[in-house]
């Protein structure tokens, strides 16, 4: 009969002790038992119109694809801003513009539209990226494709009112374009509208 007792004894001690070291490791390990995001990333996804509404200020960065709308806030201004095309390598507009050695034009056509009360005036060039699969980013170039009509150096939109244009990058011959981002106020903003590419 002792025995028996005993032998619970060290059973119910046993059983007491492993649950202390279970919890102890899941303490130690934040992943056991419920998963555990250690993605912080301050991006907000979203696609369509619906991509820049209800988001407000705490998001810093909005994700889309091509051929959606994502509404952006600058310092004074707000705009419903669409990547409407995009023209991998197209050519120059005349015999004499080309890229650069071991380059190819990527050109981008946006449609913004003056969404806030004040008149949206702004070089858009400036705030346009496009970034590759390697992650690195290349600026707006200043040459003209015949992908077709490129924003002028400075824009002003009424309010109500759209324009619509190509952005023009170089980048590398073998670059894979995967994002474009395009912020307000010259790209500084707090905002900025990313797009994936295929």
């Amino acid at each position: 009969m002792s025995r028996s007792i005993n032998r619970s004894r060290r059973t119910a001690l046993a059983v007491a002790l492993g649950a202390l070291i279970t919890a102890g490791a899941a303490a130690c390990n934040p992943t056991t038992g419920s998963s555990v995001s250690t993605d912080a990333k301050p991006t907000t996804s979203a696609a369509g119109h619906s991509a820049g509404a209800g988001t407000g200020s705490q998001s810093k960065s909005k994700s889309a694809k091509v051929g959606d709308t994502i509404g952006l806030k600058g310092m004074d201004s707000t705009a419903d801003v669409t990547v409407v095309k995009v023209v991998d390598n197209p050519a120059g507009a005349d015999e004499f513009t080309t890229p650069a050695a071991g380059k190819r034009f990527f050109a981008v056509q946006f449609r913004i539209k003056d969404t806030g009360g004040k008149a949206y005036s702004d070089s858009p060039s400036n705030g346009a990226k496009v970034v590759d699969s390697q992650g690195q980013s290349y600026d707006a170039d200043v040459s003209d494709t015949k992908a077709g009509q490129s924003f002028p150096a400075s824009v002003n939109i009424a309010p109500g009112g759209s324009g619509l244009g190509y952005i023009v990058f170089q980048v590398p011959s073998n670059a894979k374009i995967t994002q474009i981002q395009f912020g307000l106020d010259s790209g500084m903003a707090d905002q900025t509208g990313q797009w994936n590419i295929g």
